[in-house]
């Protein structure tokens, strides 16, 4: 085989090439090349570090608001809270007086029915006992044919009504 009987004669010389191109792609690629895209991947890190950093401050500042905001709130609702109760307070204190002012006119017009109703009661009774000793002298005319006195006979009703 002709190949392998020049393989001494050629030996050498793809040696020499074989060194001159890896030196020149270990120039080109490694001396060239290689520190672009470390600084490239730096620059990349460092971006991305800012970035992290720069998201976690406005997390940061994001948290502080939220907190504030919330503090802000609990303060309005307990504001709000003590209006209401105090709201409240004062509608129980106008409610309160009203029905004070209602139960004392209810009481008394309860007092001038009861007077009323006490002044009626008397003059009833009084009624009552003027048609009773009536009708008791008329009874005791027409059964005993004997005429009683006015006088006798309201005290006989009044005696018969004070028992009963």
């Amino acid at each position: 085989m002709p190949q392998i009987a020049q393989l001494a004669e050629t030996y050498s010389s793809q040696i020499f090439w074989m060194l001159i191109i890896f030196g020149l792609v270990f120039f080109v690629v490694g001396r060239g090349m290689v520190p672009k895209v470390m600084d490239t991947v730096a620059q990349r890190d460092s971006q991305i570090a800012q970035d992290l950093a720069a998201a976690q401050a406005a997390r940061d500042a994001a948290d502080a608001q939220e907190a504030a905001w919330r503090q802000r709130e609990n303060e309005n609702r307990a504001q709000a809270q003590a209006l209401v109760n105090t709201a409240k307070a004062q509608a129980a204190a106008d409610t309160e007086k009203k029905l004070a002012a209602a139960q004392t006119q209810i009481d008394s017009r309860l007092a001038e029915a009861e007077q009323a109703i006490g002044a009626a009661r008397t003059a009833a009774a009084a009624e009552i006992e003027s048609v009773a000793s009536e009708a008791a002298r008329d009874i005791v005319a027409r059964l005993a044919g004997v005429e009683v006195e006015p006088t006798t006979a309201q005290a006989a009703v009044k005696e018969v009504l004070s028992h009963g």
